[in-house]
This record gives structure tokens, C-alpha cells and sequence, in this order.
């Protein structure tokens, strides 16, 4: 999608209208009832958590219910994870096999939540991790520039692909630019314009290493910057994904039930 790009004013019209939406973390973590970090804080090794891609069978069509339940409570919009820490990617990307379609779910589970944001009514939001623990330069990013250089390439790539495939996308909600931050950087400032060709009215939040459109202040409701867009990132446990028992070894400690 190309056309005109609007300002900043424009762009979040419909944002400061809304007020009020919902955030879907859903994974390969989904399957072992806890939360979203589990890989990297049990030390699942790669070879072991892989498994998981090819066991998951998501009910067809399931985020409808989602979206019924954002609409009829109210939301306005959603965002949806596309690709958690984790690494595994919720669409058909061409940049990996490790993905929803050529794994366990054999579909495009992203195609699938936008059709059923638009259902519903919905504007549609896509969070993209820039972290990565399964991609063999994901880590090694920090501390070598060569491999900053290509995992750069497989995550501009892969953003690409978002903003080029699905029609209109109203949010891009990036998380955690560490580690290819430290050795040379994500190139923001390209990745974004990019974006920005892509989808001309697209909202982008303030992780990828530049402030963009709104802030995104996490587990506090407290303005960043006085005048400046800012949406608050909370939940009820401490815990994105779904947690079915006692977050052990999480940073909130036994007594937090998820």
C-alpha cells in the first residue's frame, strides 16, 4: 500500500479518539501455559523450545473471538505479537521456515487476525519484536558488527513484509531494539521511512531507537513527555502470554499467580 503520507496530527486522529484497546501476546510459549519469557528465563535450549512450532494447533479462525470481545467491550483497536522474543514469525515469511505457515499451525495466523479486525471493526495493530533468541545472529548483533549488519537485513526484511501484505496496517508497535542496537544500530530512521512509504497513515511507537509517533510507558501510568502522545502498556499479574500457574522464576516471584 502507497499514497500520501499524512503529519503526525493527522496520523493520530483516530488514536486520541480511541482511548482504549487490546493487546494479544500469542506464541509457541501459548502451549506451555506460561508466560512469554519462559524460553529465555528456563534456558530452554533452541534445539528443545523448536519442537514447540510443530506441535501447536491453533483453533481455526480463533482471534474473531478475540475481536468480538475487544469490539463489544469497547476497543477500538488491537495488536496482535507477529513475532515475539522468541523468534518464531505468526505469517508466511519468505526471511525463515520458522514460521506459522511451514510449521505445527500450517497457516497465516497474522492474515488471519487482520481479516478478523476489519470484521469486527477494528483498526489493526502489529507488534514486531526487534529481539530475537532464535536467529544465530540475534544475540551476536551486540558485540559483532557483521552480524548486526545481517540481522539488520532479515529484520528490515521481515517488517517489510508486514507493512507490504496485509493491506492497511494502523499501528506498528516495535519492542526491545537490544541487542543490534550496541554494534551499529537498527538503522531506524531507514526501517521507519520504509515503513512510512508503505502505509502512509501507519502510527509507529518509540522502540525501534526513535520517538516516532507515541511512547509506550510499561507498567505505570505516567505521561513520557508532557504534549506528547503516550499509551499505557499494563496488565493485571505482571505477565503478557497466559500464565496457568505460580510464575516461578519470574521477577514478581512465586506469589504472583498468572
Amino acid at each position: 500500500m502507497t499514497g500520501k503520507r499524512l503529519d503526525s496530527a493527522s496520523r493520530l486522529r483516530w488514536f486520541t479518539d480511541a482511548r482504549f484497546g487490546m493487546f494479544v501476546h500469542w506464541g509457541l510459549y501459548s502451549q506451555l501455559g506460561r508466560w512469554e519469557w519462559t524460553m529465555h528465563n528456563e534456558r530452554i535450549p533452541i534445539r528443545e523450545y523448536e519442537k514447540l512450532a510443530d506441535t501447536w494447533r491453533p483453533k481455526a479462525r480463533c482471534m474473531r473471538q478475540w475481536a468480538r470481545l475487544a469490539r463489544d467491550a469497547g476497543m477500538k483497536y488491537m495488536v496482535m505479537t507477529t513475532k515475539h522474543h522468541e523468534g518464531f514469525c505468526l505469517w508466511d515469511s519468505a526471511q525463515t521456515d520458522y514460521n506459522a505457515a511451514r510449521r505445527g499451525p500450517g497457516r497465516d495466523l497474522v492474515r488471519e487476525y487482520v481479516e478478523a479486525c476489519r470484521e469486527f471493526g477494528l483498526k489493526v495493530g502489529l507488534y514486531y519484536s526487534l529481539l530475537d533468541w532464535h536467529h544465530p545472529d540475534g544475540m551476536r548483533a551486540a558485540t559483532d558488527p557483521a552480524a548486526a549488519r545481517r540481522f539488520r537485513e532479515f529484520s528490515h526484511n521481515c517488517v517489510q513484509e508486514l507493512c507490504s501484505n496485509y493491506g492497511p496496517v494502523d499501528v506498528l508497535w516495535y519492542d526491545n531494539a537490544w541487542p543490534a542496537l550496541a554494534a551499529g544500530g537498527w538503522k531506524p530512521e531507514r526501517l521507519n521511512a520504509m515503513v512510512r512509504r508503505l502505509q502512509p497513515r501507519i502510527l509507529i511507537n518509540n522502540r525501534s531507537g526513535t520517538p516516532e509517533d507515541f511512547g509506550t510507558p510499561e507498567g505505570h501510568v505516567t505521561a513520557e513527555n508532557a504534549g506528547r502522545h503516550w499509551e499505557a502498556c499494563m496488565t493485571m499479574n505482571g505477565a503478557w502470554a497466559t500464565c496457568r500457574r505460580p510464575a516461578t522464576g519470574c521477577r514478581f516471584g512465586r506469589s504472583w499467580k498468572c
